[in-house]
């Protein structure tokens, strides 16, 4: 009996630690094949398990992967929810052990449906039903599609599969190749460590593969204000002034480039506070022929309000007016920074629930793009640049660049703002469109189409990033389909997976 607990425990222990493992994969470690490493121990410790024993190791899994890939939360939590520490570590807690609940979801369906050792289960369950676990994750309780497996691969050969079908297609070919190596090891077949090397081969070989083409005449100069402003004294009356004069003294230096562009809510006001402001802003940057991009708060005429994006200075040709219909606004809220589920019932519990912005309403999911200086932006405010779908949706015919503006100072020195980074990146490559990203202290960047990063500040330091960026001509298999090549495959896998799986019982 005692050997048996201790075995318990080890495996325990053993599928925490290969949960965490994943976590270096990403950003800011990067060591990519940690990933298919994590996964390959991952489905080794469920094999021949019952379903209860596999979906408390998937558990056990995903508490490991999330409390260590997303402990950055707690450093929002704790510095400014105003909670006793004990109360903070409760909280992110149960947002660790539900988003863990994703992995023991997957284990415990793949061993209760195809528990036999074969290839419908290495090859076809498997893979589709990590896939699924993902997209649930994405969409329950408006998703927390964080540390999505393809992310990590960014850098790795793998990442080539991402402009086909997007960063779903690089999970699944992680998990692919982690399926088929347990397939190897459990059952002995040696020869099936082709296929992996078939599927990593590929990968390096789209790397030749040019999906669209760069134009010489979208060459575009921008300057990417970094205004580094203390989160905690931002919104205190007597910052405003100091915060928006260091905002505008930085651009009156970089009033040349082509566009300028501010970080998410730059101005720390209500955009009906200083119309006035902004109107001699309009003036100033047209006298260079120039245009700027801001994040900015706003309250519409039926009293809602609104994280949105503000172009000013060369638009349209028309001068600055208020008008908070005529602006893009963010869709996709971040869960109690910026609204609060259940609210009648939480923000009476917490300080953490009345967070300042914490209710905001929604945008429209497909919004025009933001227009600057004759150049078209998809816009995505901070948190929204984790949902693919939503940014593919909202790159058209006329799009230039992909936008997104953020404050990740709400996350200190943490891995937060380096997973935001590598995110962003990722859909510079799904969509072959460059990337500009302006935050208030860093990460501060712009990628290539190919989700390089060809200009970059450091974090934590007032600045500004200069850089020339061309865009590109052409589409994107994955811009073009999407996710549907992916969701026929999932179908189509699961049932001749049953198909088997029915005739092999009778």
């Amino acid at each position: 009996m005692a050997v048996a607990l201790n075995n318990k425990f080890a495996l325990s222990l053993l599928a925490i630690a290969a949960g965490a493992l994943s976590t270096l994969a990403f950003a800011p470690y990067g060591i990519w094949p940690l990933a298919i490493l994590s996964v390959l121990i991952f489905l080794l410790l469920i094999e021949q398990r019952s379903v209860k024993q596999a979906a408390w190791l998937g558990w056990l899994w995903g508490l490991g992967s999330f409390a260590t890939g997303i402990s950055w939360v707690h450093v929002s939590i704790d510095t400014f929810g105003g909670m006793p520490k004990i109360a903070s570590l409760f909280l992110m807690s149960l947002l660790v052990s539900y988003l863990a609940l994703y992995p023991a979801l997957f284990a415990g369906i793949t061993n209760r449906f195809f528990s036999r050792q074969n290839l419908s289960r290495y090859a076809l369950a498997v893979p589709v039903l990590w896939l699924i676990a993902d997209w649930l994750r994405g969409w329950v309780m408006t998703g927390f599609p964080w540390l999505v497996m393809g992310y990590s691969q960014i850098d790795s050969p793998l990442g080539n599969f991402a402009p086909l079908g997007g960063v779903d297609l690089v999970t699944f070919a992680i998990v692919m190749m982690a399926s088929l190596f347990t397939c190897m090891i459990v059952t002995k077949r040696w020869t099936l460590a082709i296929a992996p090397a078939v599927i990593f081969a590929t990968g390096y070989g789209l790397n030749s593969a040019h999906w669209v083409t760069p134009n010489p005449a979208s060459k575009t100069s921008f300057a990417l204000v970094q205004g580094n402003i203390d989160q905690a004294s931002k919104w205190l009356p007597s910052e405003r002034w100091p915060t928006i004069i260091k905002y505008t003294d930085l651009t009156k230096k970089h009033r040349e480039a082509d566009i300028i562009i501010w970080p998410e809510a730059a101005i720390p006001a209500f955009e009906y506070e200083i119309a006035s402001y902004l109107a001699n802003l309009d003036a100033l940057v047209k006298e260079y022929d120039s245009a700027m991009i801001t994040g900015v708060i706003n309250r519409s005429n039926e009293g809602q309000y609104y994280n949105s994006v503000l172009a000013i200075g060369q638009t349209d040709g028309s001068d600055y007016s208020y008008d908070p219909e005529d602006r893009y606004h963010k869709h996709h809220l971040l869960p109690f920074g910026e609204f609060v589920p259940f609210e009648d019932i939480l923000r009476p519990l917490a300080p953490f629930f009345n967070l300042p912005m914490s209710s905001f309403s929604r945008g429209a999911y497909i919004q025009p793009n933001v227009v600057a200086n004759g150049k078209h932006f998809a816009a995505a405010l901070c948190y929204e640049i984790i949902f693919n779908e939503q940014i593919r949706k909202n790159v058209n015919d006329d799009t230039d660049f992909i936008l997104t503006l953020s404050n990740d100072a709400w996350f200190g020195d943490s891995i937060g703002p380096q997973q935001h980074m590598e995110i962003a990146r990722m859909r510079a490559l799904e969509l072959g469109k460059p990337v500009i990203r302006s935050t208030n202290n860093g990460v501060t960047a712009i990628t290539d189409y190919r989700g390089k990063i060809i200009a970059q500040i450091p974090q934590f330091e007032t600045a500004v990033l200069t850089a020339e960026v061309t865009s590109t001509d052409g589409q994107t298999p994955y811009h073009g389909v999407g996710r549907w090549p992916l969701y026929i495959w999932s179908v189509l896998s699961l049932i001749i997976g049953f198909g088997i799986r029915r005739k092999a019982s009778r």
